[in-house]
């Protein structure tokens, strides 16, 4: 199974929105950036799509969830500034279930918990974590096996 980790994609300039943070919408780079998600995980067998509070995050994984007829789940153990033990032991539930998982988050959290995976041994590939990117984190039975980055999702973000 894997468990995508999808950083929110494009949301503007957070000192020029005026409104909440939590707020802040995703400007027409950051929709774009949703709907490539969306392409590339569509043959996916994803069972469950989680998301930050955010409205950021809930629009970029809204049209995978929409394409796949599933809900968006509000998770606040991946909002911004969560603390890491939290949303770790929630992301290791993730990785017992069968089918895959999104999970979209933030750009401070996701590459603490990759940390911590790199800690516990897992092969992690890549760096980074651009808006609107993915890693690709896969599972056998509750085990983390590899994580990958894939900055621009596209078809070659496939099931590993």
């Amino acid at each position: 199974m894997n468990v995508y980790l999808v950083r929110h994609a494009h949301a503007g300039d957070r000192s020029r929105w005026n409104g909440d943070d939590a707020e802040r919408p995703l400007s027409a780079r950051g929709r774009d950036q949703a709907d490539a998600v969306a392409q590339a995980l569509r043959g996916a067998p994803i069972v469950r799509v989680l998301s930050s509070p955010a409205l950021r995050c809930q629009q970029t994984v809204g049209p995978l969830a929409h394409l796949l007829g599933l809900e968006v789940e509000i998770a606040r153990e991946f909002e911004e500034a969560a603390p890491l033990r939290p949303a770790r032991a929630r992301l290791d539930k993730l990785a017992r279930l069968d089918g895959d998982v999104v999970v979209c988050g933030h750009g401070d959290l996701i590459p603490e918990l990759l940390d911590d995976l790199r800690r516990d041994g897992v092969d992690v590939d890549g760096a980074g974590c651009a808006k609107g990117s993915v890693w690709q984190v896969s599972a056998e039975d509750g085990r983390y096996r590899r994580a990958v980055y894939h900055r621009h999702p596209d078809e070659s973000l496939r099931p590993a």
